[in-house]
């Protein structure tokens, strides 16, 4: 006879214990199930309930003793040992949503030691362990036996968890080499290969891109193509893609090219071959020594262009459109030819948007139906405008530094801030938060793969969206494709990105040209002095000094930040004629790119010149952005680099008060030290031409009272100029977006 039988009363006591439970009056809740053990010693379920009753009081033996007394009574243990896992297992599901996470895992644990080998089990208390943050030496035994019993127990788990925790584990505990193995092994066991490769890849990009740990997550990337199937090696070869920017990024230069070479080799749509091409230029100009085979592989890339601009498909995967952004970005770091180079980008640009947009359409129709609706009912006395910066570079970042100051200074009373974080983090940096998060009304941060966002531009109302970013990420243009606000504007992360939906582009009378307009499809909008002004940087001790360096205290040093991409051999060759006529002079070379390769292709440039390469010194990183700008001090007179100048490099030159010679060139990219120059008030080492470039670096090495002289009137030039009055700069641009909307609102 069981109790339901002989108690009328069952439910209603039942439920007085779940209510005990709820409210952690475990106590009387095992009062009740005592009771109901002494009306019905039969009925095994009131035994389990009350041991969960005295685990939670922290009786754990007793808990134990009430269990194992019955299951070692009964002649059935397999079933009785299934409905006690079950009780504990109900109560450890209800912790999880309450966010008990630590009772849970003290229920799990119990759940361990009555069957060990539960995989399922063995899973969740994993899952939970990388919540609570649990020391790896916690996760270590545990990754061991679940490794060991997944292929023999592939049908007993919940795919979600393992797909779970496979994400989880990638973020919290991705350096343990234990980890390798064990999603080498979740891989290898996992009923469907596709899923679990393409959450592993998803994880890794998170790594890559946000934990900014490109060979960690090359790793795990590895383990992916490794087990790719041998008949889904085509279709999978994103992975391949992947991993060649990921050795890229992790400066393995020579594996960088080789995979991208062999993402070539598999690829068979002329769309994939450009994005395939652009990856084998993205590593050899990275790694900054392969002039003649960047030089080939960028007029290859021009080829491909040609005919895939003409073949004008609409159909394109938009894995591959994102990337086609970016497919002309090597351009004017290598020729300066503004009007070819912008109708590459212009056109690429145009396929692109069209294709997002297909690739999109019920996103895109959504957006522009509510833009149109916003056009109707335009509000012209609207007091406060809704700016919305997006950009993934609102932390400490070149972008980051110089935006960061507009910020500060924007007129709260008429504009209202809105910022668009494209970052996945958990914790957000102190920099971003003083200068971004607690500077704008609303901060939202999106992942690379919340596409929500148009939506919430729409629902935060953004009368002018402003990208930071242009074609530096493509996840950018891909949001910027889909018009969400009624002007769309690009300033300061790069050029101008050539979408058909960006109406305005911020320049100035000096970084372009009236002509600049013919070539351009975004209408230039010149501010009336400069795109760009700070209020200065910050400045840290110098962790370099001529001593030891190796470099007498009376040479005259030249210095220059050359990344790989900005590695330009004819321009190189003429910075290296300036040390040749300047005696006991030096030149150091600052910015990543292969130390090996790059050694030996400035030895060759050296010995063509007539240079001893000892006059050479390459500085590795400095420890931080404050400091990197107190070594500059090291410097007599910068170099700039061309056709591709310095930006916040030049920033950081001028406002440590070091001459500098710029050589001037049609191209946005070749005129940002001219106009920050003009800015400042000093015209000495603005170069038109190869010959005046190399007069004013002689001129400024041998000259000292003319460095001076330079020197004092920079730092004469904090209190005056308008390159460091970025209270006045935000006073332009708000006048900018106050006229820009002003069209608007007067266009039928």
């Amino acid at each position: 006879m069981t109790l339901e039988q002989s108690f009328p009363n069952n439910h209603s006591w039942q439920q007085q214990a779940e209510q005990y439970l709820i409210a952690e009056n475990y106590s009387a809740a095992a009062t009740l199930y005592e009771q109901a053990i002494e009306r019905e010693p039969d009925i095994k379920s009131y035994y389990w309930n009350l041991g969960l009753m005295l685990l939670l009081q922290g009786q754990e033996t007793e808990a134990q003793m009430t269990w194992l007394m019955v299951l070692s009574e009964s002649e059935e243990e397999e079933l009785y040992t299934a409905e006690l896992v079950k009780v504990l297992e109900t109560e450890a599901k209800r912790r999880i949503i309450i966010e008990d996470y630590r009772i849970a895992l003290g229920i799990r644990q119990h759940i361990r030691e009555i069957v060990p080998e539960d995989i399922k089990n063995l899973l969740h208390i994993l899952e939970i362990a990388i919540k609570l943050h649990d020391s790896n030496e916690d996760i270590h035994p545990l990754l061991e036996l679940i490794i060991n019993l997944l292929p023999t127990q592939t049908t007993l788990y919940d795919i979600d968890l393992l797909l779970n925790i496979v994400k989880n584990i990638l973020i919290y505990a991705s350096q343990e080499t234990l980890v390798f193995t064990f999603v080498e092994a979740a891989i290898k066991y996992f009923p469907n290969t596709t899923t679990i490769i393409e959450t592993v890849m998803l994880e890794s990009l998170e790594i890559a891109i946000f934990q900014k740990k490109p060979e960690l997550a090359s790793r795990f990337a590895e383990i992916c193509w490794q087990l790719v199937p041998v008949d889904k090696v085509i279709e999978q070869r994103e992975i391949l893609v992947t991993l060649a920017n990921f050795y890229q990024n992790a400066q393995k230069y020579t594996q960088g090219i080789e995979t991208a070479k062999k993402c070539y080799d598999l690829v068979n749509t002329l769309a994939e071959k450009i994005c395939a091409n652009a990856l084998i230029l993205r590593g050899l100009m990275t790694a900054g020594s392969y002039w003649k085979e960047v030089c080939s592989e960028l007029d290859q890339q021009v080829l491909l262009a040609k005919q895939f601009i003409q073949e004008q498909p609409n159909n394109l995967d938009i894995a591959v459109t994102t990337r086609l952004f970016a497919s002309g970005f090597f351009l004017p770091y290598i020729y300066d030819n503004p009007e070819k180079n912008r109708k590459f980008q212009n056109e690429i640009s145009s396929l692109c948007q069209a294709n997002v947009i297909q690739n999109r359409l019920e996103i895109a129709e959504r957006q522009n139906k509510l833009l149109q609706f916003r056009k109707q009912s335009r509000d012209k006395d609207k007091k406060i405008l809704n700016i919305g910066y997006i950009s993934h570079c609102l932390k400490r970042h070149s972008v980051g530094w110089l935006c960061r100051w507009i910020f500060h200074n924007h007129n709260l009373e008429k504009f209202k801030i809105h910022s668009y974080f494209l970052h996945n983090i958990d914790i957000v940096e102190q920099f971003t938060k003083n200068n971004f998060v607690d500077k704008s009304s609303k901060f939202h941060i999106f992942g690379i793969r919340d596409y929500d966002i148009w939506d919430k531009i729409q629902a935060d109302d953004i009368d002018i969206l402003v990208d930071l970013d242009s074609i530096t990420l493509d996840y950018s243009c891909e949001l910027m494709s889909i018009k969400s606000a009624p002007i769309q504007v690009t300033w300061l992360g790069w050029d101008a990105s050539g979408l058909p939906s960006i109406d305005y582009f911020i320049a100035d009378p000096y970084v372009l040209p009236e002509s600049a307009q013919d070539y351009y499809r975004e209408t230039i909008w010149r501010l009336p002095q400069t795109y760009i002004a700070v209020d200065g940087f910050e400045v840290d001790v110098p962790n370099l000094r001529r001593e030891s360096l190796d470099i007498p205290s009376d040479a005259i040093v030249y210095f220059m930040t050359q990344k790989g991409y900005k590695r330009h051999q004819e321009h190189l060759q003429l910075q290296l004629k300036i040390l040749k006529e300047v005696p006991n002079s030096y030149l150091l070379i600052k910015g990543d790119a292969d130390p090996e390769s790059s050694k030996e292709f400035f030895e060759g440039i050296a010995e063509e010149e007539g240079i001893d390469f000892s006059q050479l010194r390459f500085l590795p990183n400095a420890p931080s952005e404050a400091i990197h700008r107190a070594n500059l001090g090291l410097a007599d007179v910068v170099l700039d680099t061309y056709p591709y100048n310095g930006a916040t490099t030049t920033l950081e030159t001028l406002w440590m008060g070091i001459p500098m010679v710029t050589r001037v060139g049609q191209q946005f990219a070749a005129r940002n030290s001219y106009t920050m120059m003009m800015n400042v008030g000093v015209t000495e080492g603005i170069a038109w031409s190869e010959d005046e470039y190399l007069e004013w670096g002689v001129r400024l090495g041998k000259d000292e009272k003319l460095r001076q002289q330079i020197s004092w009137k920079l730092r004469q030039s904090r209190h005056t100029a308008p390159l460091w009055n970025a209270k006045q700069f935000t006073c332009e641009m708000e006048k900018a977006y106050e006229q820009m909307w002003q069209r608007y609102i007067e266009e039928k």
